[in-house]
């Protein structure tokens, strides 16, 4: 997995390169240019001009090495240099000293000298990962031009005025794309920073691989290597009680269709038996669209109200299109208190446990929660922005000693330890109503499979996400729907062992 550092380790991260491969400073400067030219020259070639807006600090002295290199590759350029309260950096200087005359540039003082009307590209480079005030001055004043601007903006390493690890405000650069050297910023993965991120992706700069092995951080980014790890290899005399027997009490009158794709996702991610109870309305249902499964029938027609004697099942998932009936509540306490092993609550599962917060208390241990952000508001209530509401997240896992799965673009998995790992995987095709339902069917299935809690989500999430992703390949992100996650279900298990 990737580590996410703070702005302050990525300084050290820097440093302990320059000290310990050794290299110096502006030739670890030069690499990160040549790293973010080689991302840019294939994807924009049909370029009138470039411009490049540039700080005095070191995020300026990227900027300046970048427009050398990209005018060596033929590409007209413009340089603005801002300066104003920030020194000069020595590496800075270098590359202000390396730029050759045929790159035009000014050295601004006031905003109006900031024209970009003849500009294709704007890279900004005003500031780094390192800022920790606010833009003041003239550089908010040039944040403000910037972002007036109808040219692409491209922002080095982090968009200027942007912090990478806490809370933002003031003014920010509205980046379309953000190239990031060696690893991805916190801020990234949040709603609030999308408008200043737009599409981020980052660059290998050859950073020592031994002080990302052995710094310590909460923040982690799935990759596909470190989720492989995580498959569970089968014996070649394994049969269905290996694979566990998994338990899903969902739908109600109305909502059997949360059954069906809960039930259908949790045969498809490996799992060996599944029992389905459903009130007596949804069993013609249930035997016709997943003949694969057990059912279950209620003794309510219409909704989700007895619990019963034998509950040995390896997992049990609750919560899809379960409805919040007073029947319902009841039988979910005495559920809640009968079976004393982790299980996957989403849903109505999580909206009768805000209604009813003494049912909080009786959550077991590892047990693995799937909110989307309403659902999570309803359980912890508001915040005033991103950060505070992963605090919120972390807080809610240690109390409950369980994993909790806030579900987004790049779902956020909080385990009981307070180690926060960020998906990889997904897209906005998947959207839709009954991709929830999806993933409660896999995290289920995972469960009784005998993955450990957090296992099981990390895998969970990951394949619920690589699966849409296959999934858009072939039918757009318009046209997908929660069937489609289940149908591709397969393509992310073999896509994952390849």
């Amino acid at each position: 997995m990737l580590k996410i550092l703070s702005s302050t380790q990525t300084k050290q991260l820097d440093q302990f390169t320059i000290e310990n491969e050794p290299i110096t400073s502006i030739d670890l400067m030069e690499r990160a240019c040549h790293a973010f030219v080689d991302w840019m020259t294939p994807r924009f070639v049909a370029i009138k001009k470039i411009g490049v807006v540039c700080g005095t600090g070191n995020n300026g002295g990227d900027g300046l090495g970048i427009a050398r290199l990209l005018s060596d590759w033929g590409y007209p350029i413009q340089v603005w240099i801002v300066k104003s309260t920030v020194k000069d950096t020595d590496d800075f200087k270098q590359n202000l000293n390396r730029l050759t005359p045929k790159i035009n540039l000014t050295l601004v003082s006031t905003p109006d000298q900031l024209d970009f009307s003849n500009v294709d590209i704007l890279i900004d480079a005003l500031f780094g990962s390192g800022l920790s005030r606010k833009a003041e001055g003239l550089y908010a004043e040039a944040i403000k031009v910037i972002n007036q601007s109808q040219a692409t903006k491209i922002a080095v390493d982090i968009p200027s005025g942007l912090f990478a690890d806490q809370h933002s405000d003031g003014d920010i650069v509205y980046a379309d794309f953000t190239v990031s050297f060696q690893l991805p910023k916190l801020a990234f993965f949040f709603p609030e920073n999308e408008k200043y991120v737009g599409s981020w992706q980052f660059v290998d700069i050859g950073l020592s691989k031994h002080f990302l092995k052995t710094v310590q951080t909460n923040y982690l980014y799935l990759t596909p290597k470190a989720v492989k790890k995580l498959l569970h290899p089968r014996s070649k005399f394994s049969h269905k009680g290996n694979f566990g027997h998994a338990l899903i009490i969902s739908g109600s009158k109305g909502t059997m269709g949360a059954a069906v794709l809960s039930a259908r996702a949790a045969l498809r991610s490996g799992l060996g038996l599944l029992t389905v109870h459903v009130p007596e309305v949804g069993l013609s249902v249930l035997q016709t669209s997943v003949p694969e499964a057990m059912v279950s029938i209620d003794q309510n027609e219409n909704h989700f109200s007895t619990i019963f004697d034998n509950l040995k099942y390896d997992s049990v998932g609750i919560g899809p299109g379960l409805g919040q009936h007073k029947d319902s509540v009841k039988a979910f306490e005495s559920l809640l208190t009968n079976y004393q092993r982790p299980m996957v609550l989403d849903a109505d599962a999580l909206n009768m446990i805000s209604k009813n917060g003494e049912l909080m208390q009786l959550i077991p241990k590892g047990s693995i929660l799937t909110p989307h952000p309403k659902e999570f508001e309803r359980l912890v209530g508001s915040w005033k922005n991103d950060f505070e509401r992963l605090e919120k997240q972390k807080n809610l896992s240690a109390q409950l000693k369980s994993i909790v799965v806030l579900k987004g673009a790049n779902t956020s998995i909080a385990s009981a330890e307070g180690t926060i790992y960020f998906n990889s995987t997904g897209n906005p095709g998947m959207a839709t109503g009954g991709s929830g339902d999806v993933l409660t069917g896999i995290l289920v299935g995972l469960l009784a499979q005998g993955y450990e809690s957090i296992e099981a989500a990390l895998l969970g999430v990951y394949l619920h996400g690589l699966a849409g992703d296959l999934a858009v390949r072939e039918l757009g992100m318009e046209s997908l729907i929660a069937s489609d996650l289940v149908d591709y279900l397969p393509q992310a298990f073999k896509s994952l062992k390849s």
